[in-house]
């Protein structure tokens, strides 16, 4: 089934835990890869740099059901640090998530509503602040 999700993963000093997820790996339950997004990209300089704290990927499919449940497992150096921003194709906004007692959790957001969805693996987020 076609469907499209974006999801960015930001955390601090987690260049060696998100590097095997920006290379195929059949035995995962999704096949899309993380793409490293370097500092230096903010600085518009050009240049490379060695410090990592953003990934990025685009779902096309319905594809990703284990991901988060996969992130949430990973050893993060700064857990506090980590935030998981996912959006749905039928999303107003990106929800957040965020490791909370060893648990990766939606925090919510004001003037938003989640609604189950079967076709989503995280549900409908819209906003409630329009139409």
């Amino acid at each position: 089934m076609s469907r499209n999700a974006e999801v960015i993963v930001l955390a601090r000093g987690a260049e060696q835990v998100m590097e095997p997820l920006t290379r195929p790996d059949e035995s995962r339950e999704w096949h899309q890869t993380f793409i490293p997004v370097y500092d230096a990209m903010f600085e518009g300089s050009g240049t490379t740099s060695a410090e990592c704290y953003t990934w990025i990927v685009q779902f096309r499919r319905r594809n990703w059901l284990g991901l988060l449940g996969h992130l949430e497992s990973l050893d993060w150096p700064d857990p506090q640090s980590v935030q998981v921003l996912v959006r749905d194709q039928d999303d107003s906004c990106f929800g957040l998530w965020m490791i909370y007692d060893g648990k990766l959790t939606e925090v919510p957001l004001p003037r938003t509503n989640r609604t189950p969805f079967t076709d989503s693996v995280t549900g409908v987020l819209r906003r409630t602040d329009y139409s």
